[in-house]
């Protein structure tokens, strides 16, 4: 049986894994009713935790990381997809207990697989990858409940990672002003050639102490959690909606119940791993067609190759490296 190259991670046993570079055969890997020659990836700080290990994010051992992938059915056993379809895998536990796309093929149970919408190739896929998806379910879920740009500006704070990047470019497409949070100094032309009308710091629309502040914001995509979250509880708009998707500046939500019942305040959590299958077609043919980004080479920034992952994690981790990395799996990845 011929092998392929891949990543895969092992459990220690002392509440440490290592993840090695291996010749791997389809045997070696999950169970699955369709196999893909994966083409493409890409790199999200969830995967930089999985391989370097900073994280319990690997469920079951051996596993290939990876959260999302690209590429061409080689094998089904499943009716609805046949050698030379183009698919795609975001979310669905692949890369935590499934294995995922850091490997040259993928074996995979055919729910987890849609297929590739038009208006996309494989490259393009995995440079929106899962952020882009996240993304687009954040904005879905707001539209689905009622939000539109009459209530106000958009406020989305961890503006120059990837859901932020990608959540300005298709909220300002759909004719919302949107405000993008951010401390880094340097970044303000680039979130602005985005789509986004101003530049603000975290300083500018952090709250004050009463459990209702001024209503400012007609809705909001919110990356961080914590206080950040909190104060946008407190100052958006009467029927607003807030995507809650990241939670890297704290898991605690310290509010009150003011906002949501004086002000009617949605608060939606924004669950991209176990999406309903349904919902992710939704998404990725919105992302293929109206709302298709017109920057996607700013949102990823760089190729690499799986040789280079396991340092590429590293510098994310480290805090040392920005943009998202696209990774190519085949030399002759088509796109």
């Amino acid at each position: 049986m011929s092998r392929f190259e891949a990543l895969r991670i092992h459990d220690n046993g002392d509440k440490t894994t290592r993840c090695d570079a291996e010749q791997l055969t389809l045997e070696d890997l999950g169970e699955g009713s369709v196999v893909i020659d994966t083409h493409w990836s890409s790199v999200n700080y969830k995967d930089a935790l999985a391989v370097t290990g900073k994280g319990r994010i690997i469920r079951r051992f051996p596993c290939v990381p990876g959260i999302d992938l690209a590429g061409v059915v080689a094998e089904s056993s499943d009716a609805r997809y046949a050698p030379g379809d183009k698919v795609l895998v975001t979310g669905c536990n692949i890369g935590e207990a499934l294995d995922g796309g850091y490997a040259q093929r993928a074996r995979l149970p055919a729910d987890v697989v849609i297929p590739l919408p038009e208006g996309l190739d494989l490259r393009e896929a995995m440079m929106l990858g899962t952020a882009g998806f996240t993304a687009g379910l954040a904005v879905l879920r707001m539209l689905d409940n009622h939000q539109n740009p009459e209530l106000g500006p958009i406020l989305v704070n961890g503006a120059t990672g990837g859901v932020g990047s990608i959540a300005i470019q298709v909220l300002s497409a759909l004719g919302y002003q949107v405000t993008a949070v951010s401390r880094k100094t340097d970044a303000e032309a680039h979130l602005k050639a985005l789509g986004a009308s101003e530049v603000v710091t975290p300083e500018a629309v952090a709250a004050g102490g009463k459990p209702l502040e001024k209503a400012q914001w007609g809705g909001a995509v919110d990356n961080l959690g914590g206080e950040a979250l909190a104060a946008m509880t407190r100052t958006v708009v009467p029927f607003g909606n807030i995507a809650s998707i990241g939670l890297a500046s704290g898991i605690e939500l310290n509010t009150t119940v003011m906002p949501f019942i004086l002000r009617g305040v949605s608060l939606l959590g924004i669950h991209s791993v176990e999406c309903p299958r349904p919902m992710r077609e939704a998404v990725w043919e919105k992302l293929s067609g109206s709302w298709k980004p017109a920057k996607l080479d700013a949102i990823a920034t760089r190729t690499i190759g799986l040789d280079e992952v396991a340092g590429y994690c590293r510098e994310l981790v480290e805090g040392t490296v920005t943009g998202r990395a696209l990774v190519q799996l085949r030399a002759d990845a088509v796109r």
